[in-house]
């Protein structure tokens, strides 16, 4: 009964070796290349823990140049995704630029603060943010 398993088995294995077999190497995108780009700015915040806490953000007026004709406060739902004791960092459609001073809010008001852009990138169709709270915010965000 041993041998016939083995014959069995052997056979099977070189024939579906044989039928999955490539005839050309390829790559396939990441599932995690949409957020790849906010954990490639984490990297010059070595503090950075990952987060995923829904915030709104204003933009203030006065500061930049605001995108909208009406001089209305630009708002945008998004998800902080990195964050240290200091910055939190995040992806937006907004065209951010440095030093804009930002009011971040979550949906229970736990976290409800001003921060100032420190760092952009921009890739198209979004804006990679990196900003650092005007004022000190305690216990935002815990370690496990």
């Amino acid at each position: 009964m041993t041998k016939s398993f083995d014959k069995f088995f052997w056979t099977s294995f070189f024939s579906l070796e044989r039928v999955h077999r490539l005839a050309h190497q390829a790559t396939a995108p990441s599932r995690t290349a949409q957020t790849s780009t906010v954990a490639e700015l984490a990297r010059f915040f070595p503090e950075a823990t990952p987060v995923r806490i829904p915030v709104q953000f204003t933009r203030r007026n006065g500061t930049s140049n605001d995108s909208s004709p009406d001089g209305a406060m630009v708002q945008e739902n998004t998800v902080i995704e990195f964050g240290t004791a200091r910055e939190v960092l995040f992806a937006c459609a907004t065209p951010l630029e440095f030093a804009d001073i930002l009011r971040l809010r979550n949906s229970d008001g736990s976290l409800d603060t001003d921060a100032s852009v420190v760092a952009v990138q921009y890739h198209p169709g979004k804006t990679i943010v990196a900003a650092r709270f005007v004022n000190s915010v305690p216990n935002w965000i815990v370690k496990p």
